[in-house]
């Protein structure tokens, strides 16, 4: 965890910082969208020994410990990843359930460009950090990791209860 926020300290931009505050208000009990605004830009900070700059090294780094879920959001939101194709996920479109996560996750980080946003400080995301990575420690957890305080009053269970 110390190495992934010295990473993140070097974003000279604060640009996935800014994406994570915006998708914070848009999607305020989707963690995992919000880490994968925090991270998508590793792939800029994780260079190549060529020099060559990608996302799906960045992706691939995170996976062991933010999830399946992060590391897919972070790949799939590339803005050089053509749309459509197939990328292994069984419904032909590469996106799978998270198709408008990652148009959110898109748009929050074409917003986030623009300058002028106050998205606070980069230790305030610590405490999610470690809450997404401890769900996804958990294998028999599927999709977001879990709130400590429970489910939102009102929210529906994965069962369909209350």
């Amino acid at each position: 965890m110390l190495e992934l926020m010295e990473l993140l300290r070097a974003d000279p931009d604060d640009r996935g910082l800014r994406t994570a505050a915006l998708l914070r208000r848009s999607r305020p009990f989707d963690k995992e969208l919000q880490i994968a605004g925090l991270v998508h830009r590793l792939g800029r900070l994780l260079r190549l020994s060529d020099g060559t700059v990608t996302v799906g090294v960045a992706a691939e780094s995170i996976r062991p410990l933010l999830g399946e879920r992060v590391a897919r959001l972070v790949r799939l939101q590339s803005p050089d990843r053509p749309a459509g194709p197939d990328d292994g996920h069984r419904d032909g479109d590469g996106y799978g359930d998270d198709a408008e996560a990652v148009a959110t996750l898109r748009q929050a980080r074409d917003s986030a460009a623009a300058a002028g946003l106050d998205a606070g400080v980069l230790e305030d995301w610590q405490p999610l950090l470690e809450l997404v990575a401890a769900g996804s420690c958990r294998t028999a957890t599927p999709g977001n990791a879990l709130d400590p305080l429970g489910p939102p009053k009102g929210s529906r269970g994965t069962d369909g209860t209350r």
